[in-house]
């Protein structure tokens, strides 16, 4: 498989490379954390050559024996080398049974700079303090950007990349298949084989069918604002009463799988943030076309998922907004940074584009203002809104 450099992430792991922080890459699975952590080695190794960097990758089975804590701390302790510097690095490491203790034992001997990665339902952000008594820094790596994905393929007219980038995504193992609906099917068995069975196993669920059903849903309606009740209302129509409770259980598991990204409503007038009503994003929007099929391609919807999750990738805390009872589809934070950003597939329509543009001209603050469309144009202002071609805003 060709590889890209993934630059930004493995500038972020150079930034915090020498700190005591246990660092962890945490992503959607076969969103590329082992390349990620093969492509650190060989960045490590070009910049200092003396060092000894322990490599564990538990898919290898050479690995097998070390599928114990103890096993796992004996044999890195014996391969630890004085006067250089040891580097750790452990790929899924979630099959090795109590892990933690391991690794909580080498990171007390400050003898290693540590990095790992391991399946998210088993390796949860929120279980990183309560794993590991030292400091944790998270990595967190998403599937191939619009720009990685001209990278990898050589594009350079970024508006016909957008089209192709819309149907193929960017779960980079499915570009190994030449034909779509092959590319789809490795998509649908990630999702099936790897995500939801890791939730199953972790949670020991019994209920398999509920949990299909609430991700198609999700999968079905991402953008829309959505509650647990609703969900469990909208489902118990087409079968026996469904528990809201289970219902908010079960997608609590999809959102720390990575599967999807759940962003909070923020009323922007007053300031505050909401706690009713969500929306949720896919971590690849083509998991929706290869579970549900490509009928209904919503290409409004879908780039509202590319957009979010881009704003993610780039560090933002991202919000639904609220004002005067109309949406604004992102209220973008980053410290004192702030964007208001509506997305649509095409504004060439009049009224459409007043619809677009209006929630916007109601708010009154200075923060800046966009509008994403696929325009094919270059960069225009409308009453201090900018709008910009959705494909040219991925590749700033």
């Amino acid at each position: 498989m060709k590889l890209i450099e993934r630059k930004t992430y493995l500038q972020a792991l150079a930034d915090v490379m020498g700190t005591p922080d246990i660092k962890v890459i945490t992503g959607v699975r076969r969103s590329g954390k082992s390349k990620l952590l093969e492509a650190l080695m060989g960045t490590v190794q070009a910049a200092n050559p003396a060092a000894n960097i322990i490599h564990i990758n538990y898919n290898f089975p050479e690995y097998d024996h070390l599928l114990t804590y103890r096993a796992l701390y004996d044999y890195v302790s014996d391969k630890y080398q004085p006067g250089t510097d040891n580097y750790l690095m452990i790929d899924e490491v979630q099959m090795c049974r109590e892990f933690e203790k391991a690794l909580n034992g080498l990171h007390a001997s400050e003898r290693y700079d540590i990095y790992i990665t391991g399946s998210n339902a088993f390796l949860l952000s929120s279980d990183l303090a309560t794993l590991f008594t030292g400091r944790t820094f998270e990595i967190k790596l998403y599937p191939f950007s619009l720009a990685e994905f001209m990278l990898y393929y050589d594009l350079h007219e970024p508006y016909r990349a957008l089209d192709r980038y819309i149907m193929e995504g960017g779960m980079a193992g499915s570009y190994l298949y030449r034909k779509q609906e092959a590319k789809y099917d490795y998509i649908a068995d990630i999702f099936n084989t790897l995500i939801v069975r890791d939730i199953r196993q972790k949670y020991k669920i019994r209920h398999a069918a509920l949990l299909n059903r609430i991700t198609d849903y999700l999968m079905d309606n991402i953008s829309n604002l959505s509650s647990s009740r609703s969900i469990a209302d909208a489902l118990t129509v087409n079968m026996d009463k469904v528990n809201h409770k289970t219902v908010s259980a079960y997608i609590q598991y999809l959102c720390q799988a990575f599967a999807f990204y759940k962003v909070r409503r923020y009323d922007i007038r007053g300031k505050k943030y909401l706690t009713s009503n969500e929306k949720y994003y896919l971590s690849d929007h083509t998991f929706r076309y290869a579970k549900l099929g490509t009928k209904n391609m919503d290409y409004g919807r879908v780039l509202e998922n590319i957009v979010a999750v881009e704003l993610l990738r780039r560090g933002y805390e991202v919000y639904a907004g609220m004002l005067y009872k109309k949406e604004i589809d992102f209220v973008a934070v980053k410290r004192s940074e702030k964007m208001y950003i509506q997305v649509s597939d095409n504004i060439a329509d009049e009224k459409t584009f007043a619809r677009e543009t209006a929630p916007l001209l109601q708010i009154k603050d200075a923060y800046p203002k966009l509008l994403l469309a696929r325009t094919n144009h270059a960069e225009t202002d409308y009453e201090g809104i900018r709008i910009v071609d959705v494909a040219d805003w991925l590749l700033i």
